[in-house]
């Protein structure tokens, strides 16, 4: 289980980064926004403990640029800051949990098993759009009784736009999502996997689910279930 901390507090980091790894956790460390914006697309990160006093950019704002990026890494605001509206706002902007300065380790450590346990079990279910069925940790996807032959990024492109059904995703996005540090450069990079994705689809009446957003992106839109 890989953790990120991105905290300005070294002596803090330090603290929590050596009990986290008594308790079996690899910890990955970043001291600004900047760099917690970085390191937080990192597919490997489980989850994110976020400071909301970082020098440069806020935690709020990594927060909300993570969430519009489509990031969706569990994230526990840590801060000292206690009253309800800033709990109220972090909560609003997408995180999933809030624990006030200063706190007992085990309190820390708990909740970051609890979001790790939610986070599977979530990772388990299902995606459905009409006859077709994802299995995001059999990285299986089927419709009706076929099994869909997709490549990896074809998969990786299916399942983000599903989770996010009618979310326009532009291109960068995508690319940010999919290809991550892996990106080539290509600039028709995602049209021409839509177009691999969309043609094998197309056997099954279902190619029109992916569509485009003219000077956008893409999207996912469903068939209503009759």
């Amino acid at each position: 289980m890989s953790l990120l901390i991105i905290e300005d507090n070294k002596d803090l980091v330090q603290v929590l980064a050596e009990g986290f790894a008594e308790s079996g956790y690899s910890v990955e460390r970043a001291y600004t926004g900047e760099e917690g914006l970085e390191k937080a697309k990192d597919p490997e990160c489980e989850c994110i403990i976020l400071d909301l006093m970082l020098p440069g950019i806020s935690g709020l704002e990594v927060l909300d640029r993570l969430r519009a990026d489509g990031v969706v890494t569990p994230i526990i605001i840590l801060t000292a800051k206690d009253s309800v509206d800033d709990k109220v706002e972090g909560l609003n902007k997408g995180a999933d949990d809030f624990l006030v300065k200063p706190f007992d380790f085990r309190e820390l450590l708990a909740r970051v098993r609890t979001l790790l346990r939610r986070n599977v079990d979530l990772q388990h279910h299902l995606l459905h759009c009409g006859p077709l069925t994802m299995d995001p940790v059999a990285r299986e996807c089927r419709v009706e009784n076929d099994v869909l032959p997709l490549r990896r990024r074809e998969f990786d492109i299916l399942d983000l736009l599903l989770r996010h059904e009618n979310q326009v995703f532009t291109r960068e996005k995508i690319i940010s999502q999919v290809w991550q540090k892996e990106y080539d450069g290509t600039s028709n990079v995602v049209d021409v996997h839509i177009k691999y994705l969309r043609d094998k689809l197309r056997e099954y009446g279902l190619d029109t689910i992916v569509v485009t957003v003219r000077g956008v992106g893409y999207k996912v839109s469903c068939p209503e279930c009759s």
